[in-house]
């Protein structure tokens, strides 16, 4: 027995001698932790891994029973270009891998496929804005950010704090899905307000255009919007503080704490931003909290949660002033308020083997008033006399969900996901001067699947959703894209690319069409989905060794099944049906360039071509059959450039709109908002690593113009402030 029990004690030996532990530390070009990114261990000349990981909050992974050999590590980290070496083990210390800014078509992004995939391989029509450009621009709400993303036409009605809506390849503007840290935030039926959601701590915005309704589901029409906020990721606690100032009696203020601190990361936020606007009753404030957590609950388990929330307070001064007519004072005394709280709770399992699981909740709670108490005799129109009528309209809408995502990595060049999804919405919806509110309740259901395939030169992406929505019954949406290396290049032409794709999208009714209530309006329970038939082809050109693209995609987008109101002239009674149709086609050029590692340009021109197709029940002239879609501009357009050193940076972005269809729908004969042109510039200068000066000035120029008719925008403004940073790194 001796003998026997020598040489197993011999085999166990060489063993752990062979078999070891392997640590992975991912860092960005500034050395910090990069947590979240997917990190793979392959067999050299083997296309599937062994294994697929996340980093930690310290930007750490550690791989069990590693044996002696040769390896390939891949690395994808949204923002990031891919990282690819080949590595030897045993190593006697942690392997360190920093990524590198991405070149114009290497950035790895996460909302094309849901999971983290180069830009290029995912045969979609993608747009991003990172952490340190936000920080440059130091937008006051997502509306400003979002107006430089290629595709993107914003319309605020008024200055800050107003209504502001996204309107995406002639679609409506309830036609884009926008998800807050893995919290879906439209109300049920796609509305959604960008004019007063802060992007304090946001670390990456990402933009995906064209129906996306096969991974995400309802008002995924014509676009996706995410905002990822900024994981903590110094060991030691990093509090950065800072106030700025401005016209208009301007006054923002902010305090961040984060760090990491062993199996914890975390990153704790306020921000306080106040002005009285250029005119009466033009006021603004907001408030914001924030969390970001991470716990490793075991090496291959990861637990994060999120939370924001946001209080704020607009006056708002309604239509009055027309292409510079005023034509009417404006409303003295209303208001609108929001107070709205997301959180999500996240957990992610790596493995068995090549799995990746996330169990995932959330919930959204969003309360709006608008009120208006005072009739104010000076505020008529031509048609119908005094407007200015008080009321209380509220919007109280909670939605709860639980989501599952697996996916399984069978070879470096192929991946399957798939997912389930529950939601509860639940909301009252009306005016409180005119009882009854009315009260909508689904509980909706869905499943969906995802194969992507990169091999070669080839990228295609093919998946399905089902559909079981408590109004509109059961419905199936599939996609599919394509993407082929055509031309592989040279120095110069360094790489043509092409891209298809064929998708359906879905928009589920707002609650006061399926539910409503009231003396002159019924409820419609049979209310179908709206949908679009969408189909986009394009190409792409990169040049100068990948530092520069060139790209131009014609989309075709066919909208049917749209939501009327149908009313019976003798008695005033009326219902929402499923009547009207629309057709949107057009063309996106878009230029990208990093001549410097520090210097990006980023150029689009977007051209749209709208048509009403049907509106049996069109209430103004405007909107009906034959006419194009109000607010949809031919063209469109923007520019931004920016400059991200170590000791100072700045940016300068354009943005133009041109004339399109609008109306007053008051009766003063107002058809059309004129176009437009605006400049904004961003700048900071570092004394030291400790502290920075900043300054911005939004519409440079002083141009007098509206994005929607009636309502005057901001003239030219500055903010000037000074930023701290006490600990860290």
């Amino acid at each position: 027995m001796r003998p026997v029990l020598a040489l197993v004690s011999i085999a166990a030996l060489v063993v752990g001698v062979s078999a070891a532990e392997l640590k992975i530390k991912v860092i960005d070009p500034q050395a910090a932790a990069v947590a979240g990114a997917q990190v793979s261990l392959l067999e050299q000349e083997h296309a599937a891994p062994i294994t697929v990981q996340t980093t930690s909050g310290e930007g750490i992974v550690s791989l069990q029973s590693v044996k002696a050999g040769h390896y390939r590590v891949q690395v994808l980290a949204a923002g990031f270009a891919a990282y690819d070496e080949d590595v030897s083990l045993p190593q006697t210390s942690a392997l360190t891998v920093k990524l590198r800014v991405a070149t114009t078509t290497e950035t790895v992004v996460v909302s094309a496929t849901r999971s983290p995939v180069p830009e290029e391989q995912s045969a979609t029509s993608v747009a991003t804005l990172e952490g340190r450009q936000l920080e440059t621009m130091q937008p006051v709400s997502a509306a400003d950010a979002v107006r430089f993303l290629p595709g993107a036409v914003i319309d605020t009605a008024g200055q800050r704090g107003g209504l502001a809506s996204l309107f995406v390849r002639g679609g409506d503007s309830r036609y884009n899905k926008v998800i807050i840290d893995d919290v879906p935030v439209n109300d049920p039926g796609g509305t959604f307000d960008f004019g007063v959601v802060p992007l304090a701590e946001a670390d990456r915005l990402e933009f995906v255009r064209g129906a996306q309704s096969t991974l995400y589901g309802s008002d995924a029409m014509t676009s996706v919007l995410q905002v990822f906020t900024r994981d903590g990721g110094t060991q030691i606690p990093e509090l950065r503080l800072g106030a700025d100032g401005g016209t208009f009696e301007t006054a923002h203020g902010y305090l961040t704490l984060s760090g990491t601190r062993g199996r914890f990361d975390y990153n704790l936020f306020g921000d306080q931003f106040n002005t009285n606007g250029q005119g009466p009753n033009d006021e603004y404030s907001n408030s914001l909290q924030g969390a970001n957590l991470g716990f490793a609950l075991t090496k291959n388990a990861l637990l994060r949660f999120h939370t924001r929330h946001s209080n704020s307070r607009t006056g708002v001064q309604s239509e009055w002033n027309f292409n510079g007519q005023p034509l009417m004072p404006p409303d003295l005394d209303q208001k609108a308020r929001q107070n709205n709280f997301l959180a999500s709770a996240e957990v992610t399992i790596t493995g068995p083997s090549r799995w990746q699981h996330r169990f995932g909740g959330s919930e959204y709670n969003h309360k709006r008033t608008n009120q208006d108490s005072v009739m104010e005799p000076g505020r008529v129109s031509p048609v119908f006399g005094n407007i200015d009528f008080p009321f209380d309209s509220v919007a109280n809408i909670n939605r709860a969900g639980f989501e599952y995502q697996g996916d399984y990595v069978e070879r470096n060049w192929a991946r399957t996901t798939m997912g389930y999804e529950f939601e509860d919405e639940n909301g009252f919806v009306g005016d409180l001067n005119s009882p009854p509110l009315t009260h909508g309740l689904r509980r909706n259901h869905a499943l969906y699947g995802q194969q992507t395939v990169t091999k070669g030169r080839m990228s295609l992406v093919a998946g399905a959703r089902f559909v079981h929505n408590q109004t509109f019954g059961n419905k199936a949406v599939p996609r599919v894209a394509v993407g082929l290396q055509v031309l592989r290049g040279s120095q110069i032409f360094s790489g043509t690319r092409l891209h298809f794709s064929y998708a359906t999208g879905i928009k589920e009714p707002r609650l006061e069409e399926s539910f409503a209530s009231g003396p002159f309006v019924t409820p419609n329970p049979h209310l179908q989905a709206e949908e679009n038939r969408a189909f986009e082809a394009g190409v792409q050109q990169s040049l100068w060794s990948r530092q520069y693209s060139l790209s131009a995609t014609y989309y075709n987008n066919q909208f049917h099944n749209q939501i009327d109101f149908a009313i019976n002239p003798a008695t005033f009674i009326g219902q929402y049906v499923n009547v009207n149709k629309s057709m949107a086609h057009g063309a996106e050029l878009e230029f990208h360039g990093r001549p410097l590692s520090r210097l990006s340009i980023d150029g689009a021109y977007n051209y749209a071509s709208t048509q009403i197709l049907v509106a049996p029940f069109a209430f103004d002239p405007l909107v009906s059959a034959g006419q194009p879609l109000l607010r949809r501009p031919k063209h469109s357009g923007s520019l931004l450039l920016s400059y991200l050193g170590r000791r100072w940076g700045g940016n300068l972005g354009g943005s133009f709109v041109g004339r399109r269809l609008d109306s007053d729908f008051l009766g003063f004969g107002v058809n059309h908002a004129a176009g437009y042109a605006r400049v904004d510039i961003g700048g900071w200068f570092t004394f030291n690593s400790r502290i920075t000066f900043y300054i911005n000035l939004e519409n440079a120029l002083n141009k007098h113009y509206e994005e929607v008719t009636g309502y005057p925008a901001l003239r030219a403004n500055f903010r000037a402030g000074m930023r701290f940073r006490i600990g860290g790194e």
